[in-house]
């Protein structure tokens, strides 16, 4: 008896294949750390029910509206991913590198920008301006998955979740083997008119539901709104150009606010347009067709 066709297996898509290594990885990581972190069994158990899912996308059909819950579904566990971050590093409970991350600070720039910029300069206005960049991370990460989706444009929309998937996941696994807590932490939190305002008193409710510990170096808001961008612009140039502003302001501002080192926002910046150089490199490689589908 011959399958149906929108039942059958297809191919793991290559953002999958990405998905099912850093499972692998962070399966590996929570065996290990296991006897210590009891918490890791969570991650082990969320692992399992991501690689049953990552079996079933396959078999969802071959329907646009399915197509487009495949292509999506990466974007929508990347929360749980990042939750198993402060899990595998215990909840506060791993040794940290802040104070090598500080100690390159002061080398390279004689101070601590993210504690001594507010400082001396706590403008209000600032202060709104890059609380409000900050906050702009949140929807920047969907707006061009999902404008490439209502565009029907799928081999932009899987440019972007491939790229956009890949960065986070870089970033974590760095989280999990190099935890910085950053000046979030490290330092004391600003006080007075520079935080009374909407969009400051709004990050700080965010971080206070859903911040994983260990998670500065590289900065992952800084790399993934650069690939975002970078992808977007691939797809379309007016909504690159569009996100370039708000990818500029957040760089800026996550140092400003004391939300990450100057060192993070560099690296993240590295980390974002080695991405990008990279995804474009294999898409030429590959020829015409989905990124980087071989």
């Amino acid at each position: 008896m011959v399958p149906e066709r929108g039942l059958a297996l297809t191919p793991l898509r290559p953002v999958e294949r990405v998905l099912a290594a850093y499972l692998a990885f962070t399966s590996a990581v929570a065996a290990v750390r296991l006897p210590q972190r009891p918490g890791a069994v969570w991650v082990l158990a969320s692992n399992a029910l991501i690689a049953v899912l990552l079996v079933l996308l396959p078999r969802a059909g071959a329907s646009t509206r399915a197509g487009n819950l495949r292509r999506m579904t990466p974007l929508l566990i990347l929360a749980g991913l990042y939750s198993q971050v402060d899990l595998l590093n215990g909840s506060g409970a791993a040794s940290t590198h802040d104070a090598l991350i500080q100690h390159w600070e002061q080398l390279l720039f004689g101070m601590q920008p993210s504690r001594d910029w507010w400082r001396a300069a706590p403008a209000a206005f600032w202060s709104t301006l890059f609380h409000g960049a900050y906050l702009s991370f949140y929807p920047l990460v969907a707006i061009s998955p999902l404008a490439f989706m209502l565009r029907h444009d799928e081999r932009s929309l899987e440019r972007s979740v491939l790229w956009g998937i890949t960065t986070f996941l870089a970033c974590y696994v760095v989280f999990i083997l190099f935890p910085v807590a950053g000046p979030y932490y490290e330092f004391p939190r600003p006080t007075g008119p520079f935080v009374q305002n909407p969009m400051a008193r709004l990050v700080y409710a965010a971080l206070s539901r859903g911040s994983a510990y260990g998670a500065a170096f590289p900065s992952s808001h800084v790399a993934a709104a650069v690939v975002l961008t970078g992808s977007a612009y691939a797809g379309s140039r007016r909504l690159g150009w569009a996100l370039v502003l708000p990818t500029l302001l957040l760089t800026v501002g996550v140092v400003y606010c004391q939300m990450h080192y100057a060192i993070d926002a560099i690296a993240g910046l590295a980390v974002g347009i080695g991405i990008v150089a990279l995804g474009r490199e294999l898409e030429r490689g590959s020829g015409p067709g989905v990124p980087g589908s071989g």
